[in-house]
Formats: structure tokens, sequence, C-alpha cells
């Protein structure tokens, strides 16, 4: 089975939105972080764009 691979690309509209609050690891927080410096994005953009990709790629077993 072929890896998946997340690949940020330019950001696009998306239209309407809403705010929703989490909370998480402090580790998993600090990852996010990195990963935003290292390409230029938001957080907000990082966290969205995992989410989006967790989504799409999601397998619900049962």
């Amino acid at each position: 089975m072929s890896e998946k691979k997340l690949v940020i690309q330019p950001k696009k509209f998306r239209g309407d939105s809403a705010v929703l609050s989490v909370r998480l690891p402090n580790d998993l927080i600090k990852k996010m972080d990195e990963i935003a410096e290292n390409t230029g994005r938001t957080r907000n953009e990082i966290i969205q764009t995992c989410l989006e990709f967790s989504v799409e790629n999601l397998s619900i077993d049962g």
C-alpha cells in the first residue's frame, strides 16, 4: 500500500466559515507551529488543511 502524503498548496477562497474550539496536547500544537513556520502558513491554515485531508481520506471500519 502506498503511503499518502499531505501536500500544502496555495491558499484558496473557502467560503463561509465558523469558529470551533478544541483542546489539543501541547506537543501536537508545537508540531503544528513548526509546520506553520516552515511553510509560511498560519496555525489555523495548517490545522484546517490537516483536518480536510483526514476527513477526505477517512475509512470507518465496522
